[in-house]
């Protein structure tokens, strides 16, 4: 009995605990030739302004192939509450404003932004900054499912996916939750790393000819398709992005 309780109180000690900040995928359309410009900004200022109200920088990345100009960056706020007063403190922020308007001078910047509100997806405990100072592509996915198949989509992940996809080289970075309005279900979005492109199309192909893997998925699927569909951008991390 003793050693049951010894070996319960170790499991509450060093399990990971929940990570219930409130996360923003955000995705910038520059203007045509400003994505030098909107970097720059970035890392002079923006970064460090978003800090001082309470935006946590998670990483930034811009496509390794950017025919759309886009820049690719997460944040993290203590809450989805919190993330209004954040925006509204650094919007009315006057070192902001004069960067903006320096920045701006020959015309704006950003042509549209694009924002995905996510929560931390119970499949890794933590976000794995990974392999600190290597040169690493990214893989940012997004995945759709069927009507009440997230569940079992993340069971999968949970049980099998994970492992395997260590076992054939892809490191696992962050996994997340879509915050989808009420009556939608959540997409999984998550972000993998590989050591290059071409790594990862080998990595891709020995995974979905494994075995385990084509066990795995047609024993979750016998009672239908757990996808919809698949969104996938390979990404590079900026010089001053936390995860990289």
């Amino acid at each position: 009995m003793k050693t049951l309780l010894l070996i319960c109180f170790v499991a509450m000690t060093f399990s990971p605990a929940k990570d219930t900040r409130y996360f923003e995928l955000r995705v910038y359309y520059a203007a045509p030739g400003k994505l030098d410009a909107l970097i720059t900004r970035f890392s002079d200022h923006t970064t460090r302004i978003f800090e001082k109200h309470g935006m946590q920088n998670i990483g930034y990345w811009v496509p390794v192939t950017n025919d759309k100009n886009t820049l690719y960056y997460i944040l993290a706020y203590p809450d989805k509450d919190s993330r209004k007063k954040s925006w509204e403190g650094f919007s009315a922020d006057a070192e902001w404003k004069d960067a903006k308007g320096k920045s701006e001078v020959n015309g704006k910047l950003v042509d549209s932004v694009k924002s995905v509100f996510m929560y931390a997806a119970d499949i890794l405990p933590a976000i794995n900054s990974g392999s600190a100072g290597a040169d690493r592509t990214f893989e940012l996915r997004t995945y759709h499912c069927q009507p009440g198949k997230l569940p079992a989509l993340t069971k999968r992940f949970q049980d099998h996916t994970l492992k395997l996809f260590e076992n054939h080289g892809m490191e696992n970075i962050a996994y997340f939750n879509s915050d989808a309005p009420e009556g939608k279900q959540p997409d999984l979005v998550y972000l993998i790393a590989h050591k290059s492109e071409d790594a990862a199309a080998k990595s891709w192909a020995a995974f979905l000819a494994d075995p385990d893997w084509v066990k795995v998925r047609d024993a979750s699927e016998k009672d239908g398709k757990i996808l919809v569909g698949i969104e996938k951008v390979y990404l590079k991390p900026l010089s001053f992005s936390k995860i990289k």
